[in-house]
């Protein structure tokens, strides 16, 4: 714990390195504003001197977070918005959640981007990953399970622990008509898989995304296209799967081959389905929660990585769906 005396806590950031305080600091003292803001404290800095005053478990949660984006610049990590949120986030409890109990951080190295867990849930994700055939992610918008499950896929294929990644998505959309779109229905459900292509794009580059489209190692295909096929050495993944239906999600699990690995993301929040008709997903995790072999991860607010906004919106409409129920 930080000594704090009469509403005042003074830090010593170690080591004392000109270009990593530039870059904890950011232009204009932008960092610092967000830390204030997000802690509702005043930080005074000074060369490695951090002094912070305010309310005494806010000064400890600040002090938490400031001491975290430091060491992160120590590693050669950029302090961005999303960096500075995450610590915020993380440091919400005078002790501090522990991205990594067990003390091994999950870190996956592809060719255009490092990515590291931002929380215990992403670690606890991309670990389950490594472990399990199956795994479901299921959580708000935001919680990085999209980008986490490329980022695990790029990495298994680079290790040639399987040849082939499909991305998969049920043709349900929100609100909107498939019908009233150009081209098949593999290429109507194409620009709702743009959340996947974009994190494709930024671990492997536009070319190399286009070659292995060409190259058909990468495939991306409509939930519809898989019946009767069996998925051998692949990596699948199935995105927004709470717009699947019972028999749907019974036939996606079912397609699944020697050597290869299924990732079932959904929001149970997000659900664009009939009211008549029951969730795939929701229907999914009650058959399988007794089945060891499955890993099962479940983000909540505190797991988004997008505006801070976001978060807030997030855990207003849970709360008015509880007074609802």
């Amino acid at each position: 714990m930080q000594e704090i005396d009469h509403g005042l806590a003074q830090i010593q950031l170690e080591p004392a390195n000109t270009k990593n305080l530039k870059a904890f600091v950011g232009e204009l003292n932008g960092n610092i504003k967000i830390l204030e803001k997000g802690f509702n404290v005043k930080i005074f800095q000074n060369g490695n001197k951090v002094s912070i005053s305010g309310d005494e478990d806010n000064i400890q949660k600040a002090s938490n977070a400031i001491n975290d984006l430091y060491a992160s610049t120590t590693k050669g990590i950029e302090i961005s918005r999303e960096v500075i949120q995450m610590a915020i986030n993380k440091n919400e409890d005078v002790i501090p959640e522990i991205i990594a109990p067990n003390g091994v951080e999950y870190i996956i190295k592809t060719p255009k981007k490092v990515i590291r867990p931002r929380g215990k849930n992403q670690n606890d994700y991309l670990t389950k990953m490594s472990s399990y055939e199956i795994n479901f992610g299921v959580g708000p918008a935001g919680t990085g399970k999209t980008y986490l499950a490329v980022a695990k896929a790029v990495e298994m294929l680079i290790a040639e622990k399987v040849k082939k990644i499909i991305l998969i998505r049920p043709a349900v959309e929100a609100g909107e008509k498939l019908g009233f779109l150009p081209g098949d229905l593999s290429q109507k459900v194409d620009p709702y898989l743009r959340p996947l292509y974009d994190a494709l794009y930024e671990m492997l580059g536009f070319e190399q995304v286009a070659r292995l489209l060409e190259k058909e190692i990468l495939e991306v295909a409509p939930l519809a296209y898989l019946r009767g096929r069996t998925l051998n050495n692949s990596f699948i993944i199935m995105d927004e799967s709470q717009n699947t239906t019972l028999d749907q999600m019974k036939m996606f699990l079912t397609r699944m081959g020697f050597g290869s690995y299924a990732i079932i993301n959904g929001d149970m929040t997000q659900i664009d389905l009939p009211k008549h008709i029951e969730s795939g997903l929701k229907h999914g995790l009650q058959v399988l929660e007794g089945i060891e072999d499955i890993g099962f991860t479940y983000f909540n607010s505190k797991d988004v990585v997008r505006h801070p906004l976001v978060r807030k919106i997030v855990d207003a409409y849970e709360a008015f769906d509880k007074k609802q129920s």
